[in-house]
């Protein structure tokens, strides 16, 4: 059985609170919520126009409201483009604080990744080094609360299969694992399936997206990676990858969560992208 979950970036365009989003999750008999973590105080998400937890907010008693609908979470984004000069900074303290309420929310994973350009000024190898320096930052904290630290495929160096495999490798800990996204590789010009293949044994948490046809002919190979699936699940070009990525991870004994990735402000889309995903069991 596939375990089904969805991020709630679903509804950033309907400026549904991450209240709203639990009560959807509920309806539609969904158990684990994946959202972004907000460092500080933001006027829309104040008001209950954004669909994301901010850390301010107290992760047990939500916890405990989580319980009660039998939801829980699956991974907390806090995906700062940690490429750029501002992620031994900004992006550190995001993703440490991220972590320690993560653990307090019953969260396992804490999403990153990097930015969809090289930082001006480096070369690749003196990003990958910068990146590395912030991964041996976060990774003991990580570690220390049991979180697991998932790159996701989603920039300029993430996308590229030998940059994630440096990636992976940059500590023996087994809390550094990979976020597969089945629209962000194959938007990015890569296939899906080798793309998993290659990572099959570091992946914990899968992103679920489509592309559509019309997206794929303007900018496959232009862009690193998409927010959401423009089109439902199963009617886009990338729906044969999905059908046999989620094939590759059955046979392989993967346990984790399948998070939906699609755009859920128009009508019926989420729901049906959710239905071709279930009869995939």
């Amino acid at each position: 059985m596939l375990t089904i979950g969805f991020h709630t970036d679903a509804f950033n365009s309907a400026y549904w609170s991450f209240a709203q989003c639990l009560e959807w999750a509920h309806a539609n008999g969904l158990t684990h919520i994946e959202c972004g973590a907000i460092d500080g105080v933001s006027w829309i998400h104040g008001l209950g126009y954004q669909p994301h937890v901010a850390l301010w907010e107290d992760p047990i008693l939500l916890r405990r409201k989580m319980d009660q609908l039998g939801i829980a979470f699956s991974q907390i984004d806090a995906a700062f483009p940690l490429s750029k000069p501002e992620g031994a900074t900004l992006g550190v303290e995001y993703i440490l604080h991220t972590i320690r309420w993560a653990k307090l929310a019953g969260c396992p994973c804490v999403d990153t990744t990097d930015d969809r350009f090289r930082p001006e000024g480096m070369t690749d190898l003196e990003a990958l080094a910068h990146m590395k320096r912030i991964y041996l930052q976060v990774l003991p904290v990580a570690e220390a609360y049991g979180i697991i630290i998932n790159i996701e495929p989603h920039g300029y160096f993430t996308t590229k299969p030998e940059y994630m495999a440096e990636m992976l490798s940059f500590a023996d800990s087994p809390n550094l694992r990979m976020n597969m996204d089945t629209g962000n590789t194959f938007i990015a010009g890569q296939d899906p399936v080798a793309f998993l293949r290659q990572f099959l044994d570091r992946v914990s948490h899968v992103h679920i997206k489509d592309v559509s046809e019309t997206l794929a002919a303007a900018a496959r190979g232009e862009l690193t990676g998409i927010a959401v699936s423009q089109c439902a699940i199963g009617d886009g070009v990338n729906a044969g990858n999905i059908r046999e990525c989620v094939r590759v991870l059955t046979e392989s004994g993967f346990s984790g969560v399948y998070s939906l990735e699609c755009e859920g402000a128009g009508g019926p889309m989420i729901e049906r992208s959710l239905s071709w995903v279930k009869q995939l069991c």
